[in-house]
């Protein structure tokens, strides 16, 4: 009898183990999902909070004023190009880097070989063709690369 209740207490003990690791096993995993999900959350508001700053030139209409501003604060911003299409300039300068704009292309938005020509000196002056009048007004567009990140902002004169 000592032999069979010493058995019962180990197969219970054995029993107790057992399920003490399965369910240390599911709440790691229920905590591994909640952990990844978090993640993902915060992914999503990091890159939201990374593009809000461009939400003011999406689609709108500005000012020269504000056309000027974007130019000194995204003047040294890596991988990112804007163009400004004034009255005096169809065909438009661009700052920083020059940005892929052919609609379709599979590179559209990326940032391209060629050399920006546009500078904050010309911009501000009346003489050169890429004055940008700070009462005038501009259209704005931002260019999104194939990753959906933000490369560029296009800003067309009314």
């Amino acid at each position: 009898m000592n032999n069979a209740s010493s058995a019962l207490k180990v197969a219970a003990g054995i029993f107790l183990t057992i399920a003490l690791i399965t369910i240390v096993v599911l709440l790691f995993v229920s905590a591994q999902e909640a952990t990844k999900t978090a993640q993902n959350n915060f992914s999503d508001i990091q890159r939201e909070l990374s593009q809000a700053t461009f939400t003011v030139y999406d689609s709108t209409t500005v000012s020269g004023n504000q056309v000027l501003n974007a130019l000194r604060k995204y003047s040294n911003k890596d991988q990112f190009g804007i163009q400004v299409i004034t009255g005096k300039n169809a065909t438009g300068a661009w700052y920083n880097n020059m940005v892929n704009l052919t609609t379709g292309s599979p590179t559209y938005g990326a940032i391209t070989t060629g050399t920006a020509t546009g500078t904050l000196a010309k911009a501000s002056d009346e003489a050169s063709n890429d004055y940008v009048n700070p009462s005038g007004n501009f259209e704005s567009k931002i260019v999104y690369d194939g990753n959906n990140v933000v490369r560029g902002i296009t800003f067309v004169q009314k």
